[in-house]
């Protein structure tokens, strides 16, 4: 295990990115939630969902990754297994860059006890995935020139963030209090530093914390008007537009554009297809985050269901399912996904080492969770 920073450093350090406006955010009440530590009737098999989750979504949306719904579904009908990647004949579940940026996440946790930014921002550095987005190849190229990681993250209202977050609450589970806010928005931030990006994954981390203690699937409106009340206190003014369907051309704040938009596709029982084709369903979050949103609405209840929709009715599919993955998961469990999607993971994370993530998933039981 290496040096670690304590959380005192990490929330001075990100107390002075407040004070000097290094980081695109408003500190808002979130930050002072104090979170009550998981306890011994927790069921880790919930962690176990939320990691897998996001690793399945992947795979099953990876080989139609960007294509249009309508050409994805006159190629290959209702995806609803893993079907072969490129060039292949088999239909062996792979990774991309949601899958390696997540569990790559997970083994600086592992190896430093702890989320160290500088280590994270190290570990991104060092193997190249499958799928990375200019944003993050961005981040790399100025790491790699010796950049401060404080200062490597560009302002991009990318999903890349969104989609590797999960994994910062597994350090959390057995202390609570605040420090979990601390370590999310300094994670997210090193590859996307804008409010948008930084907001959405502040809601989401807080979003899985809740998750991951329900008995039952949350009212459908309760998705929206979490995000909401999270989100607001937390964004800086900055208004966005999409880069396609109706939010092009529709500049404004985001709680605001997408409280708009699910509440009307709500009103009007769109389709999920309807309402992210609307969308545009790429991996802009302004197209990203209201498709999560609206699949969730419709369908936490089956966390099946809510991954075949994913895969099958946006464009930036495996992304979108990854991160739709992990809130199922995290909602239902390991136990909810089917036989034999989890069967058919290949589990890589580098060459030749299939169940990888299936180890460290094992790994992180025994470093966070354990006997008390």
């Amino acid at each position: 295990m290496t040096q670690t920073i304590d959380p005192p450093a990490k929330r001075e350090a990100l107390d002075q990115l407040f004070q000097q406006a290094g980081i695109r955010l408003k500190r808002g009440p979130l930050f002072d939630r104090v979170l009550s530590p998981k306890d011994d009737s927790f069921d880790f098999q919930r962690i176990e969902g939320m990691l897998l989750g996001v690793a399945i979504g992947d795979a099953l949306g990876l080989p139609t990754e960007a294509k249009r719904p309508e050409v994805r579904a006159k190629l290959y009908g209702e995806i609803k297994d893993y079907v072969p990647y490129k060039g292949r004949h088999d239909a062996i579940a792979l990774p991309s860059d949601d899958t390696l940026m997540t569990f790559w996440s997970i083994e600086q946790l592992l190896a430093d006890g702890a989320f160290v930014p500088e280590a994270l921002a190290d570990a991104f550095c060092k193997e190249t995935a499958r799928g990375m987005g200019k944003t993050v190849r961005a981040f790399v190229a100025a790491r790699k020139k010796g950049t401060p990681w404080q200062l490597c993250g560009p302002a991009s209202a990318g999903n890349g963030a969104l989609m590797r977050i999960s994994p910062v609450l597994l350090p959390h589970l057995r202390t609570g209090g605040t420090d979990l806010w601390v370590d999310a928005a300094l994670s997210a931030m090193l590859t996307h530093n804008d409010t948008l990006s930084l907001s959405v994954c502040m809601t989401f981390v807080a979003m899985l914390w809740e998750l991951l203690d329900m008995s039952q699937t949350p009212d459908p409106s309760w998705w929206l008007d979490r995000y909401l009340e999270i989100a607001t206190p937390l964004e800086d003014g900055t208004l966005y537009e999409g880069r396609g369907g109706y939010f092009l051309g529709q500049k404004g704040r985001p709680t605001e554009l997408f409280e708009k938009e699910l509440t009307r596709a709500s009103q009007k029982k769109l389709s999920t297809l309807e309402a992210c084709q609307r969308w545009h369903s790429g991996a802009y979050l302004v197209e990203t985050w209201p498709c999560v949103l609206y699949i969730l609405m419709q369908h936490a209840d089956d966390p099946e269901t809510a991954i075949i929709r994913a895969v099958n009715d946006t464009k930036d599919n495996d992304t979108v399912a990854a991160i739709v993955g992990a809130a199922v998961g995290a909602l239902h469990g390991k136990a909810a996904f089917p036989s034999r999607w989890l069967g058919g993971l290949s589990g890589r994370l580098r060459k030749n080492d299939d169940g990888a993530i299936f180890q460290r998933i094992a790994e992180v039981r025994e470093m966070f969770w354990g006997e008390n």
